[in-house]
């Protein structure tokens, strides 16, 4: 929210007030607190008649420094409130106070308060100053309707950008930008978002998530362009700084005191299918669009049921159409008989015509307004209300409709909607504050199906398909990028959105492969096809025509086929990345800056990402198959073609629909799976290590390769010494390794890459010569 009129104006009606000096300081052992009054204070006089803003400083982890100012603290506390863990593992932050300046240290990261005249505070970490706020950027702001904010600036510096916020469409980099921290039901081609999420990440090395459930108004270098100022319509206003010093290290910290996600099941990580939005289907129609994958060779590991499995007007009642599908146990058990799992779409909205509408009048387990009528309108549903979530009562009696459906086969619930919450003439049961309602709702939405399938299935087998999010809400994966078009824009628009969700702590994304509105063309859906199995997770679903391959020609079911068993055989790899997303908030599709921080080409890039830490992925948004991407230094191989790259620099290749730029990156080992026909198999047994030139000499490469838990099953040492490569493990099962790019030796036979080796069951050790370049 903007409130100056340039740099010397305030807009009409705004007053502001702003920390100018320092009156008084308390310092304990682990923080302290400034008091600071809005005017120069030149006699005692000047006490009185006015207000001081009250600055507190703590450390909840190491690494990590929160801020907390307020003007008026007497309100009550308001509902609901982010939970944030602390470090276990984390030392005490310590408050040194020499002259005029207090600090606080907590690990790398400090904060210098002046504690005169001005009042400052400078963050630094690494003996650098990462940002600053001046004497005009704490305090609050009352606007023209006595509206009051608090607000913070913090600086940014020279060539500074900034990302985050959540899953955005916009521009990547948000410097620029007016963002406003508010769920909304927008599509992919708008400001606004499903899922909201107030942290930002610099390339400078730090982040900052202010920690307050409601609206969030950002300006990043747009009112002002050398800040980034976020306000709140409060009394108090928090924020936490989190150091680096590279980007991974701030999502870790970041994700440490929010939440990381759970491990998705591995058949969640195969190809899904869906109905599609408003297609006509019935059994006959599912059956033949899995038995047309079959036919056509396309492994298929989760079919979707979207809205219509449910009668119309009906929504939600968790009700089978018995006229569509009269037999829904028998169907599910016959989709169960060739191997497929089941997912439900579901919304917390119940509508009027819906018998659970009166159910949960009666139990008082929908939202009412102040006079205690039931919150209605006739958007989406007709007469539809909204599930409580804040009640105990209706959250079970929620999952107890949703439990029913697990007992008849289903194996995942996706999460639709929970975007439009009224904050209007509204009552929760908790007691809770409307405004900070209506981002928070989702979390409890996500939770109470995410909690259910855990304590049905089995932690490692839950798995949602959510759209809406807030802070946290990374705990429960799997998240999908919502209503776009079926265009090359909107695909574009679509990674956009993922890579900025993945910088704000989410590490699993999917998105509508051929986009949801319209009907792709055969160009668009081939294309779309590459980049959704070369995602974390890969659905096919539209709105009002099917997204089944044949339907968009030969050509389109060849790639389909060709890219799904891809990933199933990348399954070794991609597990990894995400035990990696689970233990350390690292996304599993990662913008280019994770990965090379260091190089400041990178800090745009968002037509490409990493698909974990060594496969560069860029997608063709193109008719003619024309790509331009950039590689990082160094000798990059294409995994499809075998070609080597070199880097740093751009690129521009025109690509057919069987191939798309798929890099390795200089040095890494990829491990693939020996089955192509699903993600669930034993990846350790017979995996081939592909090893790819580039490492350098005397280096050391460990790979793990995962069981379904996410633990160890085998772990390779490969080392590169000469013109030797060793290859040493502790598995006892059968292994393979390729030389990337080199001739087969005499010990050594073909392989389309270079020159395979195999390792019996029970060998530990292999040495095979290394390819060159």
């Amino acid at each position: 929210m903007k409130f100056t009129d340039g740099y010397w104006q305030l807009r009409p009606g705004v007053t502001a007030r702003y920390a100018t000096s320092v009156a008084d300081v308390d310092v304990a052992d682990d923080r302290f607190t400034l008091y600071a009054p809005v005017t120069r204070v030149r006699h005692r006089g000047d006490t009185l008649n006015g207000p001081l803003v009250t600055v507190e400083a703590w450390s909840p982890a190491e690494g990590v420094i929160g801020v907390r100012l307020w003007h008026h603290g007497g309100r009550r506390p308001r509902t609901p409130r982010f939970p944030l863990a602390t470090d276990p593992d984390g030392g005490p932050a310590k408050t040194v106070r020499e002259g005029s300046t207090v600090e606080l240290v907590s690990g790398a990261l400090s904060l210098k308060a002046g504690t005169g005249d001005p009042c400052t505070l400078e963050f630094r970490s690494g003996g650098k100053v990462i940002t600053s706020l001046g004497p005009r950027d704490l305090g609050f702001v009352t606007d023209a309707d006595d509206r009051h904010h608090m607000l913070a600036r913090m600086s940014l510096g020279v060539g500074e950008t900034v990302y985050g916020l959540g899953e955005r469409f916009t521009p990547f980099t948000k410097n620029g930008q007016s963002i406003d921290i508010w769920q909304a039901d927008g599509g992919t081609n708008s400001e606004q978002a499903y899922k909201n999420v107030p942290f930002h990440l610099s390339n400078r090395g730090y982040g900052v998530f202010v920690n307050h459930p409601g609206k969030v108004s950002y300006e990043i270098a747009s009112e002002n362009v050398g800040r980034v100022q976020f306000s709140v319509e409060d009394q108090s206003l928090e924020f936490l700084v989190f150091a680096g010093p590279a980007p991974k290290d701030v999502l870790r910290r970041y994700t440490g005191l929010t939440g990381r996600p759970a491990l998705p099941p591995d058949w969640s990580f195969g190809l899904w299918l869906s109905t599609s939005f408003t297609t006509s289907y019935t059994e006959e129609t599912v059956s033949r669009f899995v038995a047309g994958m079959t036919e056509r060779d396309i492994p298929l590991s989760v079919f979707h049921f979207d809205c219509f499995w449910m009668r119309e007007y009906q929504w939600s009642d968790f009700v089978w159409d018995p006229e569509v599908f009269p037999d829904p146990e028998g169907m599910l058990s016959r989709l169960k008989e060739r191997g497929l799992r089941v997912c439900v779409w579901i919304n917390p909205y119940i509508a009027q015509k819906s018998p659970l509408f009166a159910e949960g009048m009666a139990g008082g387990y929908l939202l009412k307004r102040a006079d205690g009528d039931v919150w209605q309108w006739d958007k989406w549903q007709a007469g539809m209300g909204l599930v409580d979530f804040t009640n105990p009562a209706a959250r079970e009696w929620f999952a107890a409709k949703l439990r029913h459906l697990l007992g008849q086969g289903v194996d995942a619930f996706k999460t639709d909607f929970g975007e439009r919450v009224p904050t209007e003439d509204v009552v929760w049961f908790d007691g809770s504050d409307p405004e900070r309602m209506h981002n928070y709702y989702t979390q409890l939405y996500n939770e109470t199906v995410f909690d259910l399938l855990v304590e049905e299935r089995g932690e490692g087998e839950a798995v949602v398909f959510a759209r809406s999010a807030t802070a946290g809400g990374q705990r429960m994966p799997v998240h999908w990028g919502g209503d776009c078009e079926s265009t090359f824009e909107a695909m574009a628009e679509s990674l956009r959105g993922g890579l900025s969700l993945g910088l704000s702590g989410f590490g699993f994304w999917s998105h509508d492969i051929g986009g949801f509105e319209g009907t792709p063309p055969p160009a668009v859906f081939k294309r779309w096809v590459q980049f959704g199995l070369l995602s974390s997770h890969s659905r096919l679903h539209g709105s009002k025509s099917y997204r089944v391959p044949w339907d968009f020609g030969e050509e389109a079911v060849e790639v389909t086929r060709d890219f799904t068993r891809l990933k199933h055989r990348l399954m070794p790899y991609l597990f990894h990345a995400a035990v990696e997303a689970k233990e350390s908030g690292t996304p599993v599709m990662r913008a280019m800056l994770l990965e090379f921080p260091e190089d400041p080409a990178t800090h745009t890039l968002d037509r490409q990402y990493m698909l974990g830490p060594d496969l560069l992925v860029a997608p063709v948004f193109s008719e003619d198959g024309t790509v331009e991407y950039y590689v990082p230094e160094g000798t990059w191989t294409d995994v499809l073609t075998g070609e080597r790259v070199s880097g740093p620099g751009w690129r521009r290749e025109r690509h057919g629909f069987r191939t798309l730029p798929l890099l390795a990156r200089p040095g890494s080992v990829i491990p693939f799976g020996a089955v192509d026909d699903g993600p669930r198999y034993d990846w350790a047994d017979g995996v081939t290590l592909h090893v790819y030139p580039g490492g350098a000499d005397g280096s050391e490469t460990v790979t793990t390769v995962p069981a379904r838990s996410g633990a160890p099953a085998a772990v390779f040492t490969i080392r590169r010494s000469g013109g030797e490569t060793v290859v040493e493990t502790d598995s006892d099962l059968a292994w393979n390794v390729v030389v990337v790019g080199a001739a087969p030796a005499d010990d050594a036979r073909a392989h389309p890459a270079g020159a395979l080796y195999q390792a019996p069951p029970g060998t530990h050790r292999l040495a095979v010569p290394a390819a060159g370049g």
